[in-house]
């Protein structure tokens, strides 16, 4: 269900720039780092409370083809190779972008095969409090821990572990395939940007981030 909060979204020239509808600079598929093949899809769990699933990373085609983007990226850990050019039109993506996290959700299910693998998170205030931020926490750990990946709908400007600006005021989505410390740190599968593919946030700034939007999680 569809409610005001969850805002439209899509990458705008205040997030990133764009010239002609195209993201300046390559958009060209592309593997992050330290990604591990599709088959690989996630690691033991450690000591530390840490876990990481294996991305076969594509970046976005355009500047408003991120929501399709994310959802292929997080399905790319079980293992799956999705068209975004399907899903985008199962989601509705149009140049105003992916309309809400509630168009991913059920995409996710059916590919995944569950009708209930996926389900909607909202968060409705301008800040998450930390109940909001203590949930989000515990459900990419279970999410992550089942094998899958977390697509989440974000707007803002966030800062990683790493001290650098990632800037989406127009909205984007992200997917979620990692965390350590028991989930205090996750980590960020971004389609926007093929040099800036992986990175660390904290959960605390993760869940400011998608404020006022939502998540589809397990």
């Amino acid at each position: 269900m569809r409610t005001d909060l969850i805002r439209k979204t899509a990458l705008s020239a205040a997030g990133l720039a764009f010239t002609g509808g195209a993201i300046v600079g390559p958009i060209t598929a592309a593997y992050a780092a330290d990604a591990k093949p599709a088959s690989q899809t996630q690691s033991d769990r450690k000591p530390s409370g840490e876990r990481q699933l294996g991305v076969r990373y594509e970046a976005q085609p355009n500047f408003y083809y991120c929501g399709p983007a994310a959802a292929r990226n997080a399905l790319s850990v079980q293992g799956k190779d999705i068209s975004v050019d399907a899903m985008a039109k199962e989601m509705g993506t149009t140049e105003a972008g992916t309309n809400s996290i509630n168009d991913i959700t059920p995409v996710l299910n059916k590919e995944t095969g569950k009708n209930d693998a996926y389900r909607s998170v909202e968060i409705s205030t301008p800040d998450a409090d930390a109940k909001q931020t203590d949930k989000l926490r515990a459900d990419i750990v279970k999410t992550v821990d089942d094998g899958r990946a977390v697509v989440a709908n974000i707007a803002g400007t966030s800062t990683d572990t790493d001290g650098a600006i990632h800037s989406f005021e127009g909205g984007h989505y992200i997917s979620v395939v990692g965390y350590r410390d028991n989930g205090q740190i996750v980590k960020i599968a971004d389609s926007a940007d093929p040099n800036t593919a992986s990175y660390e946030v904290t959960v605390e700034h993760l869940a400011d981030w998608i404020a006022t939007r939502g998540y589809a999680t397990s």
